[in-house]
């Protein structure tokens, strides 16, 4: 390639402030057309945390170590008593599945006795 056709460069000022070197003669050169960048106003809106625990700390002047526990322990409360629950209902379940089953051995096994054992059983929860 013969380096005496190449362009000079020559420096070009966009519209949006930046310079850059162009090979092509500044009336072939397209400008960008201007446009305006979009101003895009985003409320969030979401509900604040519950501050009972800290409203009642900082009005009967504790301070900043009840304001703490609260933020701290109340979740972690919540999750203790939830586990808690949880466990109480398993044991309830088996106890009633283990109720059943007992009833039911004793009313096949036991004859005449395990039936009238399994009524006086039911008629006594009643």
């Amino acid at each position: 390639m013969d380096s005496s056709n190449l362009p000079v460069p020559s420096v070009v000022r966009h519209p949006d402030g930046r310079y850059v070197y162009s090979d092509t003669p500044t009336h072939v050169v397209p400008m960008p057309p201007e446009q305006a960048v979009p101003t895009v106003i985003q409320h969030i809106h979401q509900a604040p945390p519950d501050r009972t625990v800290q409203r009642l700390a900082l009005g009967s002047g504790v301070g900043a170590g009840a304001v703490a526990a609260g933020v701290y322990f109340g979740p972690l409360l919540v999750g203790v008593l939830t586990a808690i629950a949880a466990n109480l209902a398993i044991l309830a379940l088996l106890a009633a599945v283990i109720a059943w089953g007992v009833v039911t051995i004793v009313r096949s096994v036991g004859g005449t006795d395990g039936k009238a054992a399994a009524k006086r059983l039911s008629h006594k929860g009643r």
